[in-house]
């Protein structure tokens, strides 16, 4: 897995730098980095990586803009927001502009692997206590969905994978990518992090 960082602290950088590589296996290494967020999309269109990190509280035009910015240049590269706040508020606005995910930034390195492989297989990522803060219920439904379609976003916020919900639903997995595909849609929204986050505020989860 080949890495850009978008991130203003150099010693974060290069910590990762140095020990993605041993934490990892040789799975997962950073090919380039820059700490202007002006500068990221370019850097992203030069490398091709698999996935960029992107610290969010950065210097303007900041680390909001670059995510947007780079899956504007770049939609194939998956994009995974950072921060070492824990507001929600950026985080959210990260994943409307574009990023499939949010890891906090006092993570090991060790433990940013399965996180990142599962956004590369298009999967959202959030560390509990976010989504916690994120799912305020509002016990209204964002659309009128039908029971399927629940018990759908119910398995995508849950974390379930696409063979976790196709033997749940009883269906193939290429309809679950398919009904996933019509339930973005439907909900308006970009990723399944989103999804999420509108499932919580439906009281989705709790039924």
């Amino acid at each position: 897995m080949r890495l850009v960082v978008v991130d203003d602290h150099p010693l974060f950088v290069r910590g990762l730098e140095l020990l993605l590589p041993i934490t990892t296996d040789g799975r997962a290494e950073v090919v380039a980095s820059t700490g202007d967020a002006a500068a990221a999309a370019a850097l992203v269109s030069q490398w091709h990586p698999d996935l960029a990190l992107v610290d969010l509280h950065m210097p303007p035009p900041g680390g909001i803009r670059a995510v947007g910015a780079i899956r504007r240049t770049t939609p194939r590269v998956r994009v995974v927001a950072m921060s070492g706040s824990a507001d929600p508020a950026p985080a959210l606005e990260a994943l409307r502009a574009g990023a499939e995910g949010f890891l906090p930034k006092t993570s090991e390195p060790e433990e940013l692997l399965p996180p990142l492989l599962a956004v590369l297989e298009g999967w959202a990522v959030l560390p509990a206590e976010l989504l916690h803060a994120m799912l305020r219920p509002t016990r209204t439904a964002p659309v009128d969905l039908d029971g399927e379609e629940r018990r759908l976003l119910r398995a995508i916020a849950a974390g379930r994978n696409t063979i976790e919900i196709a033997d749940e639903l009883h269906v193939s997995e290429r309809t679950v990518k398919r009904m996933t595909a019509a339930l973005l849609r439907k909900l308006r929204v970009s990723n399944r992090a989103e999804a999420a986050a509108l499932a919580g505020h439906a009281g989705l989860l709790d039924e």
